[in-house]
């Protein structure tokens, strides 16, 4: 996989509202990000992020977005208007809403009516694993993240990008397997010869 092409990865999660403080600050809260939790990118074809994988990239100026839109900035970790955390679970996050941005308010608005309820991430893979399994199945798991972004988004989905550069890395994978086969069965003919 292309370590320089930022990926997207997405998430069916409980986004809530709430109001901080004093009644004047409105928040968005959740997880945007979930441990050891495979994900099927297509049959038999699986990725999970390890639970230290954003241990590393918390610290970077990460921007909260709606639907990936660089255009709708609701938060930002730099500004202190976005709070993100690892624990247990996986990457949490809270975004202090903006009272004076209607796009902001009106995501809000959306959120704590359950119309919109799934976020994503924008990141790079820095480190990850890669299980082939016996059963023809394969397993990634996203070991070190470069965190950019993450969005709270109406039709969260793997970009296609990415599910195409997983493709070809497994078609790679089996296509060393089958000339590693062939170069054995050779061997094993002039041996036999």
């Amino acid at each position: 996989m292309d370590r320089d092409k930022q990926q997207t990865r997405s998430l069916q999660t409980e986004l809530k509202t709430r109001v901080d403080g004093d009644g004047q600050e409105m928040v968005i809260e959740g997880y945007f990000a979930v441990f050891n939790q495979p994900t099927e990118l297509w049959a038999g074809a699986f990725e999970q992020i390890a639970p230290d994988a954003f241990n590393s990239t918390l610290g970077n100026d990460v921007r909260a977005l709606i639907n990936h839109d660089t255009m709708f900035v609701l938060g930002r970790n730099k500004a202190g208007t976005l709070e993100l955390k690892a624990d247990s679970h996986g990457l949490w996050g809270r975004v202090k809403v903006n009272p004076n941005d209607s796009d902001a308010v009106n995501l809000y608005e959306r959120v704590k009516r359950g119309d919109v309820d799934q976020c994503s991430f924008g990141f790079n893979i820095l480190k990850e694993d890669i299980d082939f399994r016996d059963d023809g199945s394969v397993l990634w798991t996203l070991r070190n993240i470069d965190l950019h972004e993450v969005s709270v988004c109406t039709f969260p989905a793997y970009q296609a990008t990415g599910v195409q550069a997983r493709k070809a890395e497994l078609e790679q994978h089996k296509s060393r397997q089958l000339e590693q086969r062939k170069q054995n069965l050779k061997a094993r003919l002039r041996k036999n010869a």
